[in-house]
């Protein structure tokens, strides 16, 4: 990598790019609505069990132009950009964020929050990963606290963490696919038993959209 696409890289003007889509966001209480969503490349949480895991080394993602970017994303009818990974708070987001902010188009983060924030966000859903906790202060930014379960013993890290958010926050639990039946049973009891926790599903697993 030259020094320039390094600068480049440091100022948020290129970015990793893993791949792009036009969808339908699949999980969390924005699920449903239309959205472009941007995976940029690079995470070392290491979840076990990420369903995106080819994301995770950066360097298989040459840099792009982060006003190439901004260009595909403004050509879409759902005027929202969802920014997913690997973990995008690996990189500096002002840029990227500043532009779609000229474009009147709405920001969505998805994040383990295990990196301090950038960038100029309209939603932020955080999911927690007991590798690599949340840092401050994104715990009191978080709109929606969306925790993935894949055991019993996840539901105590989900408290810990909805014991860090803001009152306004929206708290979910959502199965780890994989496990989704054996543990499914076990989150509807647990929200029955605790209402301020609402359930996420991966509708776009379920049907069978990106």
């Amino acid at each position: 990598m030259t020094e320039e696409i390094k600068d480049r890289l440091d100022k948020g003007l290129m970015l990793p790019l893993v791949e792009e889509f036009y969808t339908l966001q699949g999980e969390g209480l924005q699920a449903g609505r239309a959205a472009y969503f941007v995976r940029l490349g690079g995470c070392d949480v290491g979840c076990a069990w990420c369903d995106t895991k080819h994301s995770w080394n950066p360097t298989l993602f040459p840099p792009v132009d982060t006003d190439e970017i901004v260009s595909r994303c403004i050509e879409w009818p759902g005027k929202a950009v969802v920014v997913t990974g690997g973990e995008p708070l690996n990189y500096n987001l002002e840029y990227f964020t500043r532009k779609l902010k000229e474009y009147q188009i709405e920001t969505f983060l998805e994040t383990s929050g295990a990196y301090p924030i950038s960038g100029y966000w309209d939603w932020i859903c955080l999911s927690p990963k007991k590798n690599m906790p949340p840092v401050k202060p994104i715990h009191q930014m978080a709109h929606e606290l969306k925790v993935v379960i894949q055991n019993e013993d996840d539901l105590l890290w989900a408290e810990e963490n909805a014991k860090e958010v803001s009152s306004k926050c929206s708290l979910l639990l959502q199965p780890e696919w994989s496990k989704r039946e054996q543990i499914l049973p076990h989150i509807i009891g647990y929200i029955q038993e605790n209402p301020r926790w609402r359930l996420s599903l991966q509708m776009h697993k379920w049907i069978h959209i990106p």
